[in-house]
């Protein structure tokens, strides 16, 4: 029995590019997004990975990174379930603001504790703990059973969501997290042992010929 968990945060999308907080606003992939997507499935492919099930959001650019990067390893027909518990974190009154336009508004000082800290959340949205009060219930209730039934299952998500898995996966705590930086379109390759605990981690970024 496999027990593979894959996740992968999203291509770039435009308001990545943009420097602009997002949450749950809905913008597309960048070309780069779309090409991050599509390398990330030739990764997986290239090292023999498939997958039985996939779980994505309801936003659009985290089901995009999920359909080019099933499409690239030839799997456009399984199972794909989408849930706003794997959203991204609200980012509330930040939402749409360039992340520039709001230091010199707040300081540089407040910006990063609400884009950093685990607890404190911005105005009107949610901290990384309550962004992992719907992920984990939703990871251990839908996801993890699958896991362990012997499905190989990917979660194509966002930033914030999957800090809040790995966050638990990696056993990281509140200070740790912080550090933590998610790349967007580098697939996480975890095993699981048959208490549910890691066996082995894999971050799958390597070059390919693309000749």
């Amino acid at each position: 029995m496999e027990r593979l968990l894959v996740l992968a945060r999203h291509g770039q999308s435009d308001w990545n590019l943009k420097n602009l907080f997002t949450g749950w606003r809905d913008p597309d992939l960048t070309d780069l997004g779309i090409e991050e997507a599509r390398k990330a499935g030739r990764w997986l492919k290239g090292e023999g990975y498939g997958f039985d099930v996939a779980f994505t959001s309801k936003l659009k650019r985290a089901q995009r990174t999920s359909s080019l990067l099933l499409q690239e390893m030839d799997l456009t027909e399984i199972e794909t379930i989408r849930s706003e518990a794997l959203n991204e974190r609200d980012y509330g009154d930040l939402s749409g603001l360039n992340k520039e336009d709001a230091r010199q508004r707040w300081g540089a000082e407040q910006v990063h504790q609400w884009r950093r800290s685990y607890d404190v959340p911005p105005p009107g949205g949610e901290s990384l703990k309550d962004t992992a009060a719907r992920v984990l219930p939703y990871y251990i209730e839908t996801i993890l059973p699958r896991v362990m039934a012997g499905d190989r299952v990917l979660v194509a998500a966002h930033g914030n969501s999957l800090r809040a898995l790995v966050m638990v996966l990696d056993h990281l705590n509140p200070a740790t997290i912080a550090g933590l930086e998610i790349a967007t379109g580098v697939p996480l390759v975890y095993r699981l042992n048959a208490d549910t605990t890691v066996a082995m981690k894999t971050v799958l970024e390597r070059h390919i010929d693309e000749t």
